[in-house]
């Protein structure tokens, strides 16, 4: 089965000032967006599913999910502040839905299979694509240590087997301001073990002696899940709902939901550590910088000048 592609699109970009989704930064007018879509094609995956808000879906399915149409299939999904579970409703005067962790727990009825969850605005690289497609699409039972060759088949763990992408934290900053990091401890055997959010991470700080020596894990919500993912995150919104659920700003993240699941031995993530540099737009003065990059990137042979000609 050709896993999905889970890609939250919920968000506006309230720093960068637009629906930076929708920005082109390539030399045909492709958005970062579409770079992701073409390496998750060139990687397997056969169906992209949008996270996405009732009140731009008509732009968005025409200036974003049209362009796929014949390439790969497209599902969307709404993200929306009543979409709760039964016995669960908003505060009066909540204005924001509740997170990414909410946002991946809408698509628990359109998603049925293998999946990974990226951001719409990050550009990740076609090797993180590549390693995440080969895990979803590989035997579980390999993925659990497996040995063909010797025959060998220790004791199958029951928690779910999920994976992120791990980039080096030197290579996720902004020349532009400052960011927050996931930064993310590994056991010997390359499986996530913390995932700790960092606030105000700024280029300065990166070095020897310094606040961060830029080689640390980092987190940039490029994930791979199965659907036993689902399970989880329902039990943990019900309680997240239950004790935060008036606060008119709480969120419900999905790193923390993961660090949750492995803390109560409900999953084992691996730790897929990759060569991509990653690029972003968290900041409208980033962008001049990711058109370079992708020009580069271009003139090297590594993408087509127009994507989806």
């Amino acid at each position: 089965m050709q896993p999905t592609l889970l890609v939250l699109a919920a968000g506006m970009g309230s720093r960068y000032g637009g629906l930076k989704q929708i920005d082109p930064v390539g030399p045909g007018g492709e958005t970062v967006l579409d770079y992701g879509v073409y390496d998750a094609i060139r990687a397997g995956f056969g169906r992209v599913v949008f996270i996405i808000r009732r009140d731009f879906e008509a732009v968005f399915r025409e200036q974003v999910g049209n362009k796929y149409a014949g390439l790969i299939t497209v599902d969307y999904v709404f993200q929306a502040l009543d979409a709760l579970p039964e016995g669960h409703a908003a505060p009066i005067g909540r204005e924001k839905p509740w997170g990414t962790g909410h946002a991946v727990w809408c698509a628990r009825e359109v998603v049925h299979e293998p999946f990974a969850v990226i951001n719409a605005d990050d550009f990740y690289g076609a090797d993180s694509f590549s390693r995440l497609g080969k895990f979803l699409q590989a035997d579980r039972d390999a993925a659990r240590g497996f040995d063909p060759m010797s025959g060998h088949q220790p004791p199958k763990s029951l928690a779910a087997q999920f994976a992120m992408v791990g980039f080096e934290l030197r290579n996720t900053l902004s020349e532009n301001g400052a960011v927050s990091r996931g930064i993310c401890t590994a056991d010997a055997g390359g499986r996530l073990q913390t995932i700790v959010e960092q606030t105000n991470i700024l280029p300065a700080e990166i070095g020897p002696g310094l606040t961060y020596s830029g080689t640390e894990i980092a987190s940039l919500n490029c994930w791979g899940f199965t659907p036993a993912l689902f399970d989880g995150l329902d039990r943990q919104l019900r309680e997240f709902l239950s004790t935060r659920g008036t606060e008119p700003k709480s969120e419900f993240y999905l790193p923390a939901a993961v660090s949750t699941m492995i803390e109560r031995h409900e999953a084992e993530v691996q730790v897929l550590p990759t060569t991509s540099t990653w690029f972003g737009v968290t900041y409208r003065e980033d962008k001049a910088r990711v058109v370079a990059a992708i020009a580069d990137l271009v003139a090297a042979g590594a993408y087509p000048e127009k994507l989806f000609a």
